[in-house]
This record gives structure tokens, sequence and C-alpha cells, in this order.
């Protein structure tokens, strides 16, 4: 799935047949104000500066029977490095944030998203947009404004799992096929062991302190998305209500409209 979904984000590519891709339509104007991923195309600012809108639909099958992914080869020095990584993230337990999502043909999103590990996440999307994606511990829900219809995945098929499971384990089930130190970020690049054809994850971090700042997803179409972080914040107190999934219509003839 080419939200961040956090992901993290997240939901960011699924493991095995869930597999979620967000299409986007241009649609409204927002000013970029901040850099985008690396590889991407810059960021247009001023009145013309496009967004779009996420449009959820299934995307093709990973193969099954596809060649495990190939772990990196790591030196000591990248292992502890890993071992840092996995701490840090293991150490969020909850997290807030707002974040800017560009992918490869310049189309640029706004919003905020919230996690509660173990297993809660919620992603909103900045107006025009109405569309939300909630994890509540067993499904992760994708509801589009444009369409007023929702789409359900078991949360365990998803990489939102990866990032909302406790605890996070940079093994087994990802694998890590690459992994870059530069002078002020690290780089970790993921793939679904037994099915790398459905895409990768790139996580980037601050380093001297650790800080995730931004990810980014090639989906099994080749296509990527990056999403920067801003305004983190750590150890929030949520209320549990915004990780109960409710379509905004609901209610209104007794069901959604």
């Amino acid at each position: 799935m080419r939200f961040l979904a956090l992901i993290l984000c997240l939901c960011l590519f699924a493991p095995g047949a869930h597999a979620i891709e967000i299409n986007r339509n241009v649609d409204a104007v927002p000013e970029a104000t901040v850099p985008p991923p690396d590889g991407a195309p810059p960021l247009p600012t001023g009145p013309d500066a496009p967004t779009s809108l996420p449009h959820l639909k299934p995307l093709a099958p990973g193969a099954n029977n596809a060649t495990p992914a190939a772990p990196a080869k790591l030196s000591a020095d990248d292992l502890n490095d890993v071992a840092r990584i996995e701490a840090y993230l293991n150490e969020l337990k909850s997290i807030s944030a707002d974040f800017l999502q560009i992918d490869d043909q310049g189309n640029i999103m706004r919003g905020s998203i919230e996690i509660q590990r173990p297993g809660k996440m919620r992603v909103n999307y900045a107006p025009p947009s109405h569309d939300f994606i909630v994890a509540d511990g067993d499904m992760v829900h994708m509801w589009d404004g444009s369409l007023k219809s929702q789409t359900n995945v078991p949360q365990s098929s998803s990489l939102a799992d990866f990032i909302l499971r406790d605890p996070i384990k940079l093994g087994g089930d990802v694998t890590i096929t690459k992994f870059e130190r530069f002078p002020s970020k690290l780089e970790l690049t993921l793939m679904q062991t037994k099915d790398p054809g459905l895409g990768q994850l790139t996580l980037v971090f601050e380093d001297h302190p650790l800080l995730l700042r931004q990810w980014r997803v090639v989906d099994a179409q080749g296509r990527t998305t990056g999403v920067n972080l801003e305004n983190e914040h750590m150890d929030v107190k949520f209320d549990r209500s915004i990780f109960n999934f409710l379509p905004p219509d609901f209610g209104k003839g007794g069901k959604a409209q």
C-alpha cells in the first residue's frame, strides 16, 4: 500500500495477497515546506502546488513462489546500528506526528498519524480529503471519503503489523536487504522474507540521537511513495475511541451512507 501508510505507515506494503495501493488524483493546493524523499522529484510550492486524494484498490498479489529476499551483508558496526534501531523502535510506545507524503508523480498529501503500540494506529488525511485509516488491533480499516466506502484487511497480513507489534524485530518475516550509513543519517531497507516481489520499505533515521524522520515504499509495480514526518511527539496519551473505526455517516438511516 502506497500510503504511509505510517506507515509508519503506515499498511505500507502487505505480506501475502492483501496488499493495498492508494491511487491519487490531483485536487487541491497546499504549500509544500518539507524536503522531498531521497530520489523523489522536487516538491512544488506556491499556489499551483498539487495535492491528491487517495483511492484504495487491491494491488496484484506478489508471487508466492518468489525467491526469498537476500539479506544484506552487514559488518559488525552495521549490526550494532541495527540493534540500536530495533531498540529505538521498541521504545516508541505512543507517537503522534504530522506527515507530508509525495509519490513519484509529484502528488502531495498531508495529514496526521497517531500510534499506540501494541496494535493501534490512526491516520487522518488533511482536507479537502476525508480519508482515514484505523488499525484497531485486529483489522486495518481504510475509509475512502470520495467514494464513501471502506476496505478492511487483517492487521497481521499488512506491514502495519511490523510497526504495531510488540516487540518489533528486524528479522524473521522481514529481511534487511540494504543498510547505508551517512554522516548524519542511517537508512535501512526491508522486504518481506518469503515474498520480496511485493515491494520494499526504507526507513530513514537521523542519528545522534536516533530519530525516525522518513520512510519510502516501493510497491509491487515499482512505484515509489515517500513520507516525511514533522512535529513528532512521544509518550502521548490518546483517547481510546480514536482507534475505533466508524464510517463518518454511520447512523444516518442505520447504515453508512
